[in-house]
């Protein structure tokens, strides 16, 4: 009987139950077996080179495999594209990964997760960190209820960094237990800014018109008062959501007009429910050869965007409804010329609403600055319409003028100071809407409110910093004697003083500011103007007003930023994945935002886009 080596294939003697020695000799020589046990790490290997790209030059380099660094992008892949955990364990994954690197070693889905939530540890303590050099946040929060039947509350903190840009981060997204009274709204965003040590810097909150939020609002603002960090004087802690208010508005008016477009709406259902019916009228539409590319869309009656859609698409195809009409004859809805016009001026008034909307929703620049401006459109398109003597726009118009008088009959601090601290605007926007806004005898009040409000706040950012200042101030006197003595005037003094315009030494950086004019940028430059830009180029002429207007600049008039993360919770619990723990869900939610914010990585919302084509 023979023996053969499975490295070498050399015939050794072998009798079965005899000696083995002479085997474990020869596989200690064998060479072939040598080199297997090489390339399994157990001695030295040829390294792997590969090329680095360095600013556009060719570099060569050793390549070695980091199994952790791996790992680690691997997490950062999954948790920005919200990618199910059960995906790294597709055997196609595995294949395209080893073609890409043949060392790629597989891992488990808990090993991901786990993976995940080490990471977002690790980030959290990193954005502690940088919150706590930030000066003053503002926070936004909302409500939503997930596919498990969870309540969660979503809390987004907003600020200026160094670099004076807008930041905006998802601090928390954790179970709220019902009811969702407003106290249990206050002691849960309390835990929250506790768990980040920023309690001492909210400077506002933005939240929807629920009645809970007001009492929430109250008790957080009597808790901040209470240790004496209540920002501003509690003038502006609460922001109402104005996407939310101007929503609530247009609902009521188009309430009031439902018969208006009672045909449009049932001519769009009636084709939408049969694809037939649907396939026969896109075919008219292609006979036509009309330019739209937008498909028949039925609006949700709780969402006038949709409304507003559905009038847009319908209004486009006018001239195919009436020849669809000769085709079916089951078809009764067809609308008259009568009911084209009137949704026309519906279409026009909902699109200047929705125009507003998108600039209020902004989350990549400043809004507090753009308020007053926009809500001067809508009260002047109110004002203009209330004229008219059409008995719809008569009822669509009282009953929006009876909501926009509710919330903004009151003057909104935030909407005027944040206007003021635009340099295209100062005062001169607040004197030219205000009275068209306010009646005759009230608006006065209200430009008095906004000037000494003005005053207020910088005067508790100039106490801020002369209590900082104060001791280096004194020791820099007490070291220089002769700085302390009263100047003697002399000829050249007695001349300036007749001769030219003197700046008087106690005027305050507001008066110097509003008294220099509106400052006028290209047409080109005008909407894209940034006023954050303006303030870091004036930061040292106006040291302490900048600070003010940062501060003011960064307040969001919408909770828009908290609405986004319900688009990707809806994601992140879909119905194949409902059942991750709630503390996952955060994680995966707030580390994603941190993520797509460092890279500048988008994802579609269905906030932004609720209202999208269907194909």
């Amino acid at each position: 009987m023979k023996a053969r080596c499975n490295h070498c294939k050399h015939n050794l003697a072998y009798k079965k139950g005899g000696a083995t020695t002479h085997l474990k000799r020869h596989l200690k020589l064998c060479t072939p077996r040598k080199a297997t046990l090489v390339g399994k790490d157990k001695g030295p290997k040829q390294s792997l080179l590969s090329f680095d790209v360095t600013e556009g030059d060719e570099m060569l380099s050793i390549f070695k495999y980091d199994k952790g660094k791996v790992r680690e992008e691997l997490v950062k892949m999954f948790v920005v594209h919200e990618y199910p955990f059960r995906m790294v364990e597709h055997e196609f994954f595995t294949k395209f990964c080893r073609s890409l690197n043949p060392k790629y070693e597989p891992i488990k889905r808990q090993t991901l997760k786990l993976d995940c939530m080490k990471m977002y540890i690790s980030e959290k303590e990193s954005l502690k960190l940088a919150l706590a050099g930030i000066n003053k946040i503002s926070l936004t929060s909302d409500l939503w209820t997930s596919n498990q039947s969870i309540g969660y509350m979503c809390l987004t903190g907003h600020f200026i960094d160094s670099e004076w840009k807008l930041q905006k981060r998802i601090l928390n997204f954790c179970p709220l237990e019902p009811p969702h009274t407003g106290l249990a709204i206050a002691d849960s965003i309390s835990e929250c800014l506790i768990d980040w040590g920023i309690e001492d810097k909210i400077s506002t909150i933005t939240l929807d018109n629920a009645s809970s939020n007001d009492l929430a609002v109250r008790v957080l603002k009597e808790n901040f008062e209470a240790k004496e960090k209540l920002h501003f004087g509690g003038k502006i802690f609460h922001v109402r959501c104005c996407a939310h208010i101007l929503n609530l508005m247009v609902q009521d008016g188009l309430t009031e007009i439902r018969d208006v477009i009672e045909n449009i709406r049932e001519s769009v259902k009636y084709l939408k429910l049969s694809p037939s019916r649907l396939y026969k009228f896109n075919e008219i539409v292609k006979s036509l050869k009309l330019s739209t590319s937008k498909l028949l869309i039925l609006d949700v009656p709780t969402r006038w965007n949709s409304t507003y859609a559905m009038l847009e698409c319908a209004l486009e195809n006018k001239s195919v409804f009436s020849r669809y009409k000769e085709r079916d004859y089951n078809y009764k809805w067809l609308p008259s010329d009568e009911d084209w016009k009137r949704a026309a001026e519906v279409s026009k008034f909902l699109e200047v609403i929705n125009d507003v909307t998108k600039v209020f929703s902004g989350r990549k620049y400043p809004t507090s600055n753009l308020f007053l401006r926009q809500i001067w459109k809508v009260r002047k398109m109110l004002n203009d319409m209330s004229t008219d003597n059409r008995d719809f726009v008569k009822r669509m118009t009282l009953k929006m003028k009876e909501k926009f008088d509710k919330y903004w009959g009151e003057c909104n601090l935030v909407m005027a100071i944040g206007a003021v601290l635009d340099p295209r605007y100062k005062m001169k926007l607040i004197l030219y809407s205000f009275p068209k806004i306010y009646p005759a005898d009230d608006f006065q009040r209200h430009i008095d409110d906004v000037r000494e409000s003005l005053e207020f706040l910088y005067k508790e950012y100039l106490s801020v910093d002369s209590q900082i200042n104060s001791s280096m101030s004194s020791a820099t006197y007490d070291s220089n004697p002769s700085q302390a003595k009263k100047q003697k005037t002399d000829d050249f003094d007695e001349w300036v003083i007749t001769n030219s315009d003197i700046i008087p030494g106690n005027k305050s950086e507001i008066d110097m500011y509003l008294d220099e004019g509106v400052y006028k940028p290209g047409n080109e430059e005008y909407e894209d103007f940034d006023a954050l830009n303006w303030w870091k180029a004036n930061s040292l002429k106006f040291r302490h007003l900048s600070k003010m207007a940062r501060d003011i600049l960064s307040i969001p008039i919408t909770t828009v930023a908290s609405e986004f993360a319900f688009s990707a919770g809806g994601r992140v619990l879909d119905q194949y994945r409902s059942s991750l723990k709630p503390e996952t869900v955060q994680a995966l939610i707030c580390m994603g935002d941190w993520l797509r914010q460092d890279f500048g990585v988008e994802l579609a919302s269905n906030v932004e886009n609720e209202c999208m084509q269907e194909g």
